[in-house]
């Protein structure tokens, strides 16, 4: 080879050496920066049941039953296909988790879009667990994979109060807010809308037990401590968690799950209306509904700035 050649060609081989060793170094530590998202994902979900566990325990709330209880088998939806178990969560995407289900089983013989909101939670097409005899419920809970979906507690309290008392549903516009305003107004015949203080009043002055399920604590509804749910998601995370749970079951990948929304021209329930409805309460109601979902900030580590709540008071 001609000696100029190999003069010019060798410092521009070992500078291409030295560009293939740079950027495989730079992709290297951006993997470390941007791991895998499953294994994220995973880590997340270990780190929600870590806690759970703990809580559990430290509470002596792992109680083993030799038979589920109804209430809680009331909760949880079953789906044979994909061996699937849902724990009902009021004001948790509860409706589109439903539709989900139904389009599981359906073979998509329908859009989500296509299924009404009384319809899906009407059906009987989409069994409960409580439905089965106790042997059948114990086989599909050892065998299926669980999942129940949590919310911040106060900002599941304030979307409840506001789809339910602040619409003309007929059961609670009507005989729950009649009871209300029975408790805590002197005109009886007062047709005026429940207000948020008349309704924390209500809820708190009863056993969190006998509740009703749009805000009954959910810890109650779905038994965390002694069924061991394969993934506990996060209304705060639900895109993410969701498209992880249909990988799980086995879905068809062209199944998503849909972001519907029953009254469609009003704004989600988020933080900032929360607040807002939570300067509207006495310190002491703020402290009545921190003890009413304690379990539930507990259990699901959800954190809330008690100061910054008592603050609004003053």
């Amino acid at each position: 080879m001609n000696q100029k050649l190999l003069v010019f060609l060798l410092p521009n081989f070992l500078f291409g050496i030295f560009l293939f060793g740079f950027f495989f170094w730079k992709q290297k530590n951006l993997t470390d920066v941007f791991p895998n998202p499953t294994e994220n994902w995973l880590a997340i979900q270990n780190s929600r049941k870590n806690t759970l566990a703990s809580v559990c325990l430290k509470n002596n709330l792992n109680k083993p039953r030799s038979k589920l209880d109804s209430h809680v088998a009331n909760q949880l939806f079953v789906e044979h296909k994909h061996k699937f178990i849902y724990c009902e969560v009021p004001k948790v995407g509860c409706s589109n988790w439903k539709r989900t289900i139904f389009l599981l089983q359906s073979d998509f013989n329908a859009e989500a879009s296509d299924i009404g909101h009384d319809n899906i939670h009407q059906t009987s097409l989409i069994k409960r667990l409580v439905s089965y005899p106790p042997a059948l419920q114990k086989e599909f809970l050892s065998n299926y994979t669980k999942v129940m979906f949590t919310r911040h507690p106060l900002e599941r309290l304030v979307s409840a109060y506001r789809d339910k008392l602040l619409h003309s549903e007929p059961f609670y516009s009507t005989t729950v807010a009649n009871e209300i305003r029975a408790m805590f107004r002197k005109n009886k015949n007062s047709s005026e809308k429940v207000s948020f203080q008349e309704f924390v009043s209500f809820i708190t002055a009863k056993p969190p037990h006998t509740l009703d399920i749009h805000w009954k604590p959910m810890f109650l509804l779905c038994d965390p401590c002694n069924i061991h749910y394969d993934v506990v998601g996060k209304y705060e995370t639900l895109r993410l968690d969701s498209e992880h749970v249909l990988k799980v079951i086995g879905a068809p990948e062209s199944l998503q799950y849909p972001s519907l929304k029953r009254y469609s021209s009003e704004k989600r329930t988020d933080g900032d209306i929360t607040l807002e409805y939570l300067r509207h309460l006495t310190s002491e109601q703020i402290e009545k509904i921190k003890k009413l979902y304690e379990m539930d900030f507990f259990l699901f580590n959800y954190t809330m700035k008690y100061e910054d709540y008592s603050s609004l008071n003053d």
